[in-house]
């Protein structure tokens, strides 16, 4: 497999969950203690060799650009008072060697449509898909570890965790043959299948290394849950003619497209790296 150097980032969605809050400001800008959670799926990106960011945004969507963006004037005001910590923070956001390119999805047609919405840009190369809503704090940065996998097992690979049946419904749900303890040899998916119904509980969570070919598949997926163009549908037409794996990362994932894991990412990372009590 070709080197991994372009992540796409679907961001175009509401946040309808997070209203009124996220009325004029982007989910995805909702901060984490200081940071907010678009700036932690880039940095875990960058930590895994990415040189190029790629957003699928829609309406609203700016304060995203803006914050990628220099803003000299800040800048001149924080060294002029001689404000050097949060001179470096704002100047660190991003490596100088890293790229933004901001394309618009022109309607919320599902998570396969905004990451085919990427794929001129993105061209004939691998390239890592991150979803911001799921914030994963881990020691080896999980989009590091699924490349890691993508290059010694020659495929696609999927961001996997095990859940409780009873929440299949939730989620894209694998099957295939277990390889070893933390990977998996994908022979189906199902899109949020009933606990009943559901062939594993291993679900697939917001990190995938994906090979190119599945724009092509995207192109032919017809619309599948919730009427919109499922990703999950895409990999499950590619993984009958291409290899597809799950790996069972190692990192604590936070669901913040929720409030309860929003809280809870934010209580665990302030005590965590700011020692912060309460």
């Amino acid at each position: 497999m070709k080197p991994i150097r372009k992540a796409v980032f679907p961001v175009a969605g509401l946040g309808t969950r997070f209203l009124p809050a996220t009325k004029a400001m982007p989910k995805e800008m909702l901060p984490v203690v200081d940071k907010p959670l678009i700036q932690y799926a880039a940095e875990e990106a960058v930590a895994a060799g990415v040189t190029e960011l790629i957003f699928v945004t829609g309406r609203n969507k700016r304060a995203i650009e803006d914050h990628f963006d220099s803003m000299p004037e800040l800048e001149a005001e924080l060294e002029a008072k001689n404000k050097e910590e949060q001179l470096r923070a704002i100047r660190g956001i991003l490596p100088s060697h890293v790229n933004c390119v901001y394309i618009r999805q022109p309607a919320p047609l599902g998570l396969g449509h905004a990451v085919l919405c990427a794929a001129p840009v993105v061209g004939n190369e691998p390239f890592a898909v991150l979803l911001a809503d799921d914030l994963i704090d881990a020691d080896v940065p999980v989009t590091r570890q699924l490349v890691q996998v993508a290059h010694s097992c020659g495929g696609s690979v999927l961001g996997i965790q095990n859940v409780e049946r009873r929440e299949t419904n939730k989620y894209g749900i694998i099957s295939g043959n277990q390889i070893n303890e933390e990977t998996w040899r994908l022979d189906a998916m199902v899109e949020k299948p009933a606990p009943e119904e559901a062939p594993s509980t291993q679900a697939v969570v917001g990190r995938y290394v994906l090979e190119p070919e599945i724009f092509e598949y995207l192109r032919q997926t017809g619309k599948g849950a919730g009427g919109e163009i499922q990703l999950t549908d895409g990999i499950a037409a590619m993984l009958r003619d291409r290899p597809v794996f799950g790996y069972q990362y190692a990192g604590t994932r936070y669901d913040c497209g929720n409030k309860q894991g929003f809280f809870s990412a934010t209580l665990a990372l302030g005590q965590k790296y700011h020692g912060f009590s309460i």
